[in-house]
């Protein structure tokens, strides 16, 4: 499959803008069907990012479709867009959502920069130190 996402087409994988993050963020998630009427659903994301999020939707929507999403940890709201649909390895429908403009704080997460890299100067280095030799303690 060579690094691409089972279910996902290779255009999703590899056009990323910012870093994305496993994060279960609990939502609920607004819109208006086809014939006008309004649906309400609570569900969770899966992956997230600046620009927007990928979520757990049973309700049908079509890409193009305009979304309100509410973090149920603040209360915040924001509209977005569908941008994407992939059927989920338990057959859910999982939808790819994208803001107007980019948003990190909505899931209150900080992201690194585009263009960070464990390699870059700014990456933290993990050192393993080895044990230091200590010599027994003795009461006097």
């Amino acid at each position: 499959m060579s690094g691409i996402l089972p279910g996902r087409p290779s255009n999703f994988v590899n056009q990323r803008r910012s870093q994305r993050v496993l994060l279960a963020v609990r939502l609920e998630v607004t819109g208006k069907r086809a014939n006008k009427s309004s649906f309400m659903e609570e569900t969770r994301t899966i992956v997230v990012n600046s620009f927007g999020a990928l979520l757990s939707l049973k309700e049908p929507v079509m890409a193009g479709q305009i979304l309100t999403l509410k973090n149920d940890a603040t209360l915040e709201h924001i509209i977005c867009t569908v941008v994407d649909i992939f059927f989920g390895q338990d057959g859910v429908p999982e939808v790819a959502i994208e803001f107007s403009e980019p948003c990190p704080r909505f899931w209150r997460v900080t992201f690194p920069p585009v263009d960070w890299s464990p390699r870059s100067p700014e990456a933290k280095k993990y050192v393993i130190e080895a044990p230091v030799a200590r010599a027994p303690l003795v009461k006097k």
